[in-house]
């Protein structure tokens, strides 16, 4: 398209006192008017009419048509209109060299068209009298002019295909926005690892939110790839976090609309490592059976690395509960190996609640055996390795959890219960006794609820100790922020 026809077409809207957005919305309803639905939304007609105006892309038949249209001027006079003579100008009689000559008898569809307002200018009352046109559109030639009529055919085909193009190519969110979304997981995920629960629970709702609104807008496919992926990951963020804070239905219910995202683009490492939650979940609510089953499924998917081996132990752990414990004990074995064939994984890149510190696959290896008859002596050495892997701090590319390495404190202080040394578990649980209100969560309070009910063994029957232990548990739980949680409407129950 000229500059001259671009500056042409910018006074044609100037002097008619229409901005671009009202040009635009008038082109869209003339459109709308043909049934033509393909035309884009205000926003991007509006942006080709910034482009044409500057002369940067042509102008499409069926556009020039609408133009004519809005504008109120008849197709043959579109455009800047060298007089005879000039320079550029069309010879005195006979068609504009290259044109299309519309063959227009009265009364002929054609004519109709050019005879409603806005197009018949003064003057022409006959629509036979029309010069011969330039311009046309589809479905206004018979095909009986032969090869003009073929020509125009696939010239407009042309331009429906690089006007759709055009569309295709727009793109509702940029880099920029992705990789902010994927900062917001990672910070989340690694945040988590030391952060009080609730108030990370709003913020990766808020952070879903802007990725719901990103889904709202034209996405590329790999960019609809890249967000289904980090709505996978933050839906399991939350769940992770409803379920610490008691709130068992509704972590099942964001784990599994997490498992929904992994489905929909089949990311086997997401889809494996959602499958941790909701394993976990179905044996928090007393179903080993299911939890069995959704760890097998997720080791379908990717038995590989730290996330593989954590599925081994949830496996195990359920299993132990339907009573097998061989399988339980065979399944710390296949964590260890599982560990060992680490393939490529971006879920692990994210870090932080999507990995598994060495220190804490010891905590669920001990959790794993403690739930196996007279495996409290095992327990304690796979709790006690925890506990020093955990004071030493991370490895390089780790992140440690605090819930964790509370939880492997409680579990040391119910295997020594077991074991029957009052005075170890009372060490080991110093540690989760002192952690403030905000991060008592409401599974430490289960956890904990355990190790108290291993005070009323016979042998610390009448124990002072015992019972300064059992009162502090029981003061914890009071102060937590799940007994809190239990006070607002719909609380954990």
């Amino acid at each position: 398209m000229s500059v001259e026809l671009g500056a042409w077409l910018r006074r044609q809207r100037e002097a008619r006192g229409l901005s671009r957005p009202e040009l635009a919305r008038r082109l869209i309803q003339a459109a709308g008017a043909r049934g033509d639905t393909s035309v884009p939304c205000p926003d991007s007609v509006c942006h080709n009419i910034y482009r044409w105006e500057r002369g940067e892309d042509g102008l499409s038949e069926r556009y020039k048509l609408y133009c004519c249209q809005v504008l109120g001027i008849p197709p043959a006079q579109f455009g800047p209109q060298p007089g005879p003579g000039q320079p550029g100008g069309p010879p005195a009689a006979g068609p504009v060299p290259g044109s299309v000559t519309l063959a227009m008898a009265p009364g002929s569809p054609a004519a109709a068209l050019l005879t409603q307002a806005p197009y018949l200018a003064p003057g022409l009352a006959d629509p036979a009298l029309l010069p011969p046109a330039a311009v046309a559109y589809r479905g206004i030639q018979p095909p009986a002019l032969g090869g003009s009529a073929i020509r125009q055919e696939v010239l407009m085909a042309a331009h429906e295909g690089s006007e759709q193009a055009e569309q295709a190519e727009q793109r509702g969110i940029g880099d920029t926005t992705l990789e902010q979304l994927r900062a917001d997981v990672t910070r989340l995920s690694r945040e988590y690892m030391t952060g009080e629960p609730f108030p990370l629970f709003l913020e990766m709702r808020r952070v879903r939110g802007r990725m719901h609104d990103a889904l709202d807008r034209r996405v590329w496919p790999g960019d609809a790839r890249d967000l289904y992926f980090l709505l996978g990951c933050v839906n399991g963020l939350m769940a992770v976090t409803a379920k610490a804070l008691g709130y068992l239905p509704a972590a099942e219910e964001l784990a599994r609309a997490g498992y929904a995202y992994a489905t929909a683009i089949d990311h086997k490492p997401l889809l494996a490592r959602l499958s941790v939650d909701t394993s976990e979940i179905a044996y928090q609510n007393g179903r080993p059976s299911q939890a069995r089953d959704y760890a097998a499924r997720g080791l379908e998917h990717w038995p590989y690395g730290p996330n593989g081996a954590l599925l081994h132990l949830e496996y195990g752990v359920a299993a132990a509960g339907l009573g097998d414990a061989d399988q339980a004990r065979r399944a710390v074995t296949l964590a260890a190996d599982a560990r060992e064939r680490e393939r490529p994984d971006d879920v692990l890149a994210i870090g932080g609640e999507f990995g598994l510190s060495r220190a804490s696959q010891h905590y669920y290896a001990g959790r794993t055996l403690l739930s196996t008859p007279q495996g409290e002596t095992d327990a304690i050495t796979e709790l006690e390795r925890a506990e020093q892997r955990y004071a030493a701090g991370p490895e390089p590319g780790e992140d440690h959890s605090r819930q964790c390495e509370m939880l492997a404190h409680a579990g040391l202080a119910t295997a020594r219960l077991r074991a029957g040394a009052l005075d170890a578990a009372v060490t080991a649980l110093e540690p989760v006794l002192v952690l403030s209100p905000a991060n008592r969560t409401a599974k430490l309070v289960r956890e904990l609820t355990i190790v108290r009910g291993e005070l009323a063994a016979p042998v610390f029957r009448g124990s002072p100790g015992a019972r300064d232990l059992g009162e502090r548990i029981e003061e914890f739980g009071r102060e937590s922020i799940a007994d809190g949680l239990h006070s607002l409407p719909g609380g954990p129950g």
